[in-house]
């Protein structure tokens, strides 16, 4: 009965805590000045002087690559933490040695720094293993807690559902003595995994299956990759993850909302540690939701292992490492998700909101370069053979404190062979048979001769240049609709481009056809790989992590992948959204 009474008062806590929250979001009052519901609440907080200092937490398993899904909890917790002159760790939840390696903990960590984060102290779940396991023996001694020797699947038998309550396990009654010597053995290792699990005592009959007296402990015989081979008990990630918060101070501990189920749970149990105040709360918001993204470590995990992508880095997986290296920026990404804002209800963003910072932040910091993926050689007949001019061009129009570099020019020059015709439709203004364009930087040229070879593929276009629209203006100031980019085939960099499309084909990758998986979406032309790229010299004079616009062709960076023999080039995304118009076909 006090138990039952307990948990209520608990329930009750909690609703008091909901409805603070809900005054605190009611837009009609005036001292709310942020559009963040979560900020609302802390404002409210340190008015109403429950805590001194805002501490936040950002605590993933390290169990796979960080990914987008992530990066609203990234954002919002250190970004939090900023707001309020605060801080914010990074915590590991390594609860699972099972799935939990060391590559995925580094991962992780140089994933935030590259964001642009830096954490106030660097912690692990497993660093709190003894007052774990001392709190667990508290609550044998009190009553609380209690050795179970059902099996996983008796014990989810057991639980009931969420319309049939649950029954009592027929070990719940075991004594504190015998509970706690069996405790003791578990962590000598006198078990084997699943004899023996520490579990709970709150309330079989609770609406709330979380309450179903949950698992708190279970044996795994597995080397952890931080604490090694000490424990061979592991804790679960309801009893580790509130009590975790606790020991580092965390004044606001923000969740997604599936975790919504686990607020009072987490209630429970520092209220049966006897934690002190100040105490944190676990405050949920709506996870990060977007079209044609996969959010699943799992998923992602066997898209990797499968061999579907190269690695946790692919340019398609929406993997922080995957981002970093496909192109996007972290100020891009960031701009994202405070567009996106926070709120407690699930919405799915469409992926083109989230191209569009991308591209905002690209255009804003890449450097412009002329490069030619299909290229056809232009000869110009009454160019001097020995010739090389050398035109200046503006690296970036929006920052002009960029500088400008130098563009080779020669008699033999590359442009792209889509900018040709033989035949030219009705509104096409490239370059055509007897058409003049201009070439950016350079001269107007006029197509003169088509040059094929035995198969009747055209290999080289033979035409005019005007000397007197030198820096591309005409004295006379004749008008020419095309505008080609180019590069001077005697100066060429030679390379290999990578095009990334959507690596799903439907909104939904999950909404497959019965017998199916989220496989069967996949987007077979996710990928294109080009050769014989033709790139400016210029290439070379700028860093490895330099972003380009590749002028007409969209916006690329340098993988890592590339050589000195072989140069490697991503691209990051289009100029413009060109996948819908794709799929209007």
């Amino acid at each position: 009965m006090h138990q039952r009474n307990q948990r209520q008062a608990l329930s009750q806590a909690y609703l008091i805590r909901e409805h603070t929250m809900n005054e605190v979001i009611n837009p009609e009052k005036p001292e709310t000045t942020t559009n963040n519901f979560i900020h609302r609440l802390i404002d409210e907080d340190l008015s109403k002087g429950r805590y001194q200092e805002i501490v936040t937490r950002f605590p993933p398993e390290p169990n796979g690559y960080l990914h987008l899904g992530h990066l609203k909890s990234i954002v919002l917790n250190f970004g939090t933490a900023e707001r309020y002159g605060g801080r914010c760790n990074l915590r590991f939840d390594d609860t699972n040695p099972l799935k939990e390696d060391r590559e995925y903990i580094e991962a992780m960590k140089r994933d935030i720094k590259w964001l642009g984060y830096h954490w106030d102290g660097l912690f692990h779940a497993s660093d709190y293993f003894e007052q774990l396991y001392a709190w667990a023996v508290k609550l044998i001694k009190e009553g609380k807690a209690y050795v179970d020797s059902l099996s996983a699947d008796e014990i989810r038998e057991y639980r009931g559902n969420l319309s049939e309550p649950g029954k009592e396990s027929p070990y719940r009654n075991r004594s504190v003595e015998k509970n706690l010597a069996l405790f003791e053995a578990m962590r000598r290792g006198e078990f084997k995994e699943g004899e023996h699990v520490l579990r709970a005592k709150i309330d079989m009959a609770s609406g709330n299956i979380n309450f179903r007296d949950p698992v708190m402990y279970r044996i795994l015989h597995a080397t952890h990759p931080h604490t090694g081979d000490t424990w061979c008990i592991y804790p679960s990630y309801d009893w580790a993850h509130g009590q975790s918060d606790y020991l580092e101070g965390i004044s606001h501990s923000l969740c997604t909302i599936e975790f919504s189920n686990h607020n009072p749970l987490y209630e429970w149990f520092l209220e049966a540690i006897e934690a002190k105040s100040p105490r944190t709360y676990q405050t949920e918001f709506a996870p990060l939701i977007i079209s044609y993204i996969l959010f699943s470590k799992r998923n992602l995990k066997r898209l990797v292992e499968e061999g579907y992508v190269s690695g946790w880095d692919d340019p398609r997986l929406p993997t922080i490492a995957g981002m970093r290296r496909r192109g996007y920026t972290p100020k891009g990404l960031k701009d994202f998700v405070e567009d996106v804002g926070v709120d407690r209800s699930e919405s799915v963003i469409e992926l083109s909101r989230f191209e569009y910072f991308i591209r905002q932040d690209l255009n804003k910091t890449s450097q412009r370069l002329m490069a030619v993926l299909e290229p056809i050689k232009v000869t110009l007949s009454n160019y001097p053979e020995d010739l090389v001019e050398e035109f200046e061009a503006v690296n970036n129009h929006e920052d002009l404190s960029a500088g400008t570099r130098k563009v080779p020019f020669s008699r033999e020059l590359y442009i792209e062979r889509e900018d040709f015709a033989e035949n030219p439709p009705k509104g096409f203004f490239r370059l055509a048979p007897g058409a003049e364009v201009r070439l950016m930087h350079a001269y107007y040229i006029t197509c003169q001769e088509i040059i094929k070879d035995e198969a009747g593929n055209i290999t080289e276009l033979r035409c005019t240049y005007d000397p007197e629209t030198r820096g591309g203006d005409s004295p006379d100031k004749r008008k020419v609709k095309g505008t080609l980019h180019w590069v001077s085939a005697r100066h060429a960099l030679d390379a290999e481009v990578r095009l990334y499309e959507r690596l799903f084909n439907k909104e939904n990758p999950k909404d497959v056809e019965e017998g199916q998986d989220f496989t069967a979406n996949l987007n077979p032309d996710s990928l294109r790989v080009m050769g014989g790229v033709k790139l400016e010299p210029s290439t070379l004079t700028f860093p490895d992590d330099t972003h380009y616009q590749f002028l007409r062709k969209g916006y690329f960076i340098k993988d890592p992948d590339s050589t000195a023999a072989k140069l490697v080039f991503n691209r990051t995304i289009d100029l413009k959204d060109t996948w819908a118009k794709l799929q209007k076909k």
